[in-house]
C-alpha cells in the first residue's frame, strides 16, 4: 500500500473545527495524484491529526465527511483509504467533463476578454517543433492540466467550477497518466492550439465542438486501453 505524501497546512488552534479539518483535507487529497500507482492510497488518522495541529476528533468528523461526498472510504482493519474509481466511472466522468468545457468554451467566446483568451497560449510557448512535449512529458503534464483548469476559469461561471471540482481528482489523474503515451501526447499540443484558435475568432460553435472533441477522445482511449495503463 501506498502512503500518501500531500500537501497540507497546519491548522491554527483557533480555527480548529471539523469544518476546517474537512477543507484542508479536502483540498490536499484534490491536489494528489492518486493513479500514479496500481497501489491503494491510504492516509493515517494520526499522522493527519499531528501535521493539521487538532486532536482526532475533528479528523474523524471530517473523514466521515469526506466519505460521505464519496472521497474517502474507512476500511476495517486497514485504514482511510482515498476512493478511485473504475474504469468504466472514470470514462462517464470524462464524458461528463467534456460536456462541461464545451460549455466553458461557448462562454469564454461571448464573455472573455480578449487578452485572458490569448494568454492561455502562454501555457505551451514552451513547447514546439524545437521542443517537443513528448520529450518533456511531465512539464508537459503539468501545463495540460493548467489550461483545462483554466478554460473553467476563464468561463466565470461558478456552476460550473463547482462541478468540475467533483469531477477534477479523477479526470486530471488520468490525464496525466496518459499525457506520457505518444499516441496522446502527438496530438494533444495541435488540438489545445486548435481550440484556441477558434476561442481567439470567437467562433463559438468550432470552440465547443473543439473542447468537446478533445477532452471526448481521452475518454475514448481510457476505454479502449485503460485496462493497459498500470502495466
Amino acid at each position: 500500500m501506498a502512503e500518501a505524501d500531500i500537501a497540507i497546512v497546519r491548522i491554527a488552534p483557533e480555527s480548529s473545527f471539523k469544518n476546517k479539518a474537512y477543507d484542508a483535507l479536502k483540498e490536499a487529497i484534490l491536489k494528489m495524484d492518486i493513479y500514479s500507482t496500481p497501489e491503494p492510497v491510504m492516509l493515517d488518522e494520526r499522522a493527519l491529526s499531528e501535521r493539521l495541529g487538532v486532536s482526532r476528533t475533528p479528523i474523524r468528523e471530517a473523514i466521515a465527511m469526506l466519505e460521505q461526498d464519496g472521497f474517502v472510504k474507512t476500511v476495517p482493519r486497514r485504514g482511510i483509504m482515498v476512493v478511485r474509481r473504475t474504469k468504466s466511472e472514470i470514462v462517464d466522468m470524462i464524458r461528463a467533463w467534456a460536456a462541461l468545457e464545451s460549455m466553458a468554451a461557448r462562454l469564454i467566446t461571448t464573455t472573455a476578454r480578449k487578452k485572458d483568451i490569448t494568454a492561455l497560449r502562454d501555457y505551451f510557448k514552451d513547447f514546439g517543433k524545437d521542443r517537443l512535449p513528448e520529450d518533456h512529458v511531465e512539464e508537459y503534464s503539468r501545463a495540460n492540466i493548467a489550461f483545462h483548469q483554466a478554460l473553467i476559469s476563464l468561463s466565470e461561471s461558478p456552476v460550473l467550477v463547482d462541478l468540475t471540482n467533483d469531477l477534477l481528482l479523477h479526470v486530471r489523474g488520468y490525464r496525466q497518466l496518459t499525457i506520457g503515451r505518444k499516441d496522446r501526447t502527438a496530438t494533444s499540443l495541435p488540438e489545445h492550439l486548435g481550440i484556441i484558435e477558434a476561442l481567439e475568432a470567437r467562433d463559438t460553435e468550432l470552440a465547443e465542438k473543439r473542447a468537446r472533441d478533445h477532452t471526448l477522445g481521452l475518454a475514448a482511449y481510457v476505454e479502449a486501453h485503460g485496462q493497459e495503463l498500470f502495466t
